[in-house]
């Protein structure tokens, strides 16, 4: 899957889920949702071309050596006598669910000790995977409305309600990722390290005639699409607002 399309799925997963965790006000839910759009991004992390690992140069460059060695080592003590021959560098531990739930854990331990300062950082460096897979607009749109939000009295405060529950935007975000390439004809190992037919790293797909190839017709003229008008749709306040703009205006009642 597109890395635009893993961000536009995160960011309507993080839409959808924002007022079941509490994020009230439209700030929240614009902040949790560009978490869920940016974690969406970070499991391509363990593959050296991926524009995430690009993102900040050498620093996410050596995440991303980090990331595909660990990858190979556990992928070489664990792998089934049914797995394929190859490394287990790409596609392999940062596409599992238990790296979802340990990185979003990770999260939310980190901004409990840390408080807002932590939250805005884990923010502000998802939104710059987003905006790094969408485009430079999103981040002077979006960084635009964090900067004056960042200003007003009312900031600290709405960042520290999210203390905590970010874990849930990293883990949700991951995870959509890998629901997003389990979609693909490569398929997903997301549920590592349950044995499968002979695999620890069965790669979970849909059947054939569910599948569709990354960057051709299907995910360019429908997926993308579809999850284009939900990121608008899903906004708090949108559908309420494009309701009323095309509303039949009442006719007041004469006296």
């Amino acid at each position: 899957m597109m890395g635009s399309t893993h961000a536009l799925t995160g960011w309507c997963a993080g839409l959808a889920l924002a007022p079941a965790i509490g994020a009230g006000s439209v700030h929240q839910a614009l902040a949790f949702a560009a978490t869920t759009a940016g974690f969406a991004l970070l499991p391509d992390l363990d593959h050296p071309h991926a524009r995430a690992s690009k993102l900040l140069g050498p620093i996410t460059g050596l995440v991303c050596w980090l990331l595909r060695h660990t990858s190979a080592a556990l992928y070489k003590v664990t792998k089934g006598p049914r797995d394929e021959r190859g490394r287990g560098s790409h596609r392999h531990l940062s596409h599992t669910l238990l790296f979802a739930i340990g990185l979003g854990a990770a999260t939310t331990y980190g901004t409990r000790a840390g408080g807002w300062y932590v939250v805005a950082g884990v923010v502000l460096f998802a939104l710059l995977l987003a905006a790094d897979a969408l485009g430079d607009w999103l981040l002077l749109v979006a960084g635009g409305g964090v900067l004056w939000w960042a200003l007003t009295a009312s900031a600290a405060a709405e960042l520290s309600q999210l203390t905590g529950w970010l874990g849930i935007a990293v883990a949700v975000g991951c995870f959509v990722h890998c629901l997003g390439d389990a979609l693909t004809e490569s398929g997903c190992p997301f549920l590592f390290p349950v044995p499968i037919a002979g695999e620890t790293w069965y790669e979970l797909r849909p059947p054939a005639f569910l599948r569709f190839r990354t960057g051709k017709g299907v995910e360019k003229f429908l997926i993308v699409p579809v999850f284009t008008v939900l990121a608008v749709l899903l906004v708090p306040g949108a559908w309420a607002g494009l309701v009323g703009l095309f509303a039949e205006p009442t006719v007041a009642a004469g006296g």
